[in-house]
């Protein structure tokens, strides 16, 4: 007796569809009056047909993955391709085909792709269903257009909280350059310590790049540095005017799949079109009225090095909103202050205003930074 295929039974999106009511009633009475036949004597208030919230399907798989739970949606490979999503804009996604074997030395297909209907519609806490970084199998239609089908698990997941839901800006990345000014717009250390917490849960290799050097003082930055560099997270000093560090920065994204983020305006475009001068990225001058950056990335985009590996420049970020973290977990991703929680008197201490609390002793006895105590204050109430 041959094996039933597996069905999973999931939500779709609410509000998906808008039920269609009739206007013109009175207009359809002056004209036939009332039809006892086709009078409808009642209405389910659950809708049915196309407004129903439930779906079988057939042959798809739940997993697991760094964004949450992902369903796989069943696919003929034989007639898919496996590609991956360089840019998201608007419903058309750019995705770059993988060559059919390892011999295929040709340039790769570019495609525009539409999403499939089925998957945008199934419900999950993602703001957008697709993200650039994603591995995807589309069905080719036409010249250099397709279908996207079904994504592939994710991991190495960058994402923030969007209007209560999770916001995906880039996935399947190995490192992320947390990139913040000196000085035009003013830097925010409170916006790199959450950048952190994010590169600690999602298991992503965190590299701050502190740029504009060129418009301060060195030594007035060396204190800042100490304090990140002591608990093992590696710091540069750059500068697209001068050069400095810039070949530093050219080595550490060479052959791996980084992603460039950072608030608008500290450089990050500028950076890029230094270590790899073919990129031709546009850049803008910081406000001076305001000493805000102007949004000239507007979405997220992988661009192959020449010299190897990808990265993905973002659109700048005013705020930074963690996902998927709860108060308790916070000291834990907080690699100065974890070492210490066993260590206060109570189990629960929340390290804010207990007695006998080594996280707040080791604050009074400077071995942890004052300012970076704060920032674990505000995320910790959620600020």
């Amino acid at each position: 007796m041959a094996d039933k295929k597996k069905k999973i039974r999931t939500d779709l999106r609410k509000n998906r569809n808008v039920r269609t009511r009739e206007t013109d009633l009175t207009r359809k009475f002056a004209e036939h009056g009332f039809e006892e036949e086709d009078t409808v004597q009642s209405e389910r208030v659950s809708g049915k047909g196309d407004l129903v919230r439930r779906r079988t399907l057939s042959g798809a798989e739940i997993q697991e993955d760094d964004a949450g739970q992902n369903i796989q949606l069943a696919i003929d490979p034989n007639l898919s391709r496996l590609g991956r999503v360089l840019q998201v804009q608007g419903l058309v996604s750019t995705v770059q085909a993988e060559p059919a074997s390892t011999e295929d030395c040709q340039e790769p297909d570019i495609c525009k792709c539409a999403t499939r209907g089925l998957l945008k519609t199934l419900s999950t806490d993602q703001r957008h269903i697709l993200a650039a970084g994603d591995r995807v199998w589309f069905l080719p239609q036409g010249n250099n257009e397709g279908v996207i089908q079904r994504i592939e698990p994710r991991r190495g997941v960058l994402s923030r909280t969007s209007r209560g839901r999770q916001h995906v800006i880039v996935t399947n990345v190995d490192q992320l350059i947390i990139v913040a000014s000196l000085a035009e717009p003013y830097l925010k250390p409170n916006l790199i310590d959450r950048f952190l917490v994010t590169a600690e849960k999602s298991r992503i290799r965190p590299l701050i790049v502190l740029n504009k050097i060129d418009l301060v003082e060195p030594a007035d930055v060396q204190p800042l540095v100490g304090v990140y560099s002591q608990m093992g997270y590696e710091t540069l000093l750059t500068s697209a005017q001068t050069g400095q560090g810039i070949a530093r920065l050219r080595q550490v994204l060479i052959g791996r799949e980084s992603v460039v983020s950072g608030q608008s305006g500290v450089g990050k475009s500028s950076l890029l079109n230094v270590v790899d001068d073919g990129l031709g990225l546009r850049v803008q001058t910081v406000s001076v009225e305001t000493q805000k950056g102007r949004h000239t990335t507007t979405t997220a985009e992988l661009i192959p090095l020449s010299q190897g590996g990808y990265v993905v420049d973002t659109p700048g970020i005013r705020q930074f909103q963690l996902w998927d973290v709860v108060s308790a977990e916070v000291a834990g991703f907080f690699r100065d202050i974890r070492p210490l929680v066993s260590r206060c008197r109570f189990p629960d201490c929340t390290h804010t205003h207990e007695l006998d609390c080594a996280v707040k002793d080791a604050v009074a006895d400077c071995l942890i930074d004052a300012r970076r105590y704060e920032s674990y204050v505000k995320i910790f109430a959620g600020d």
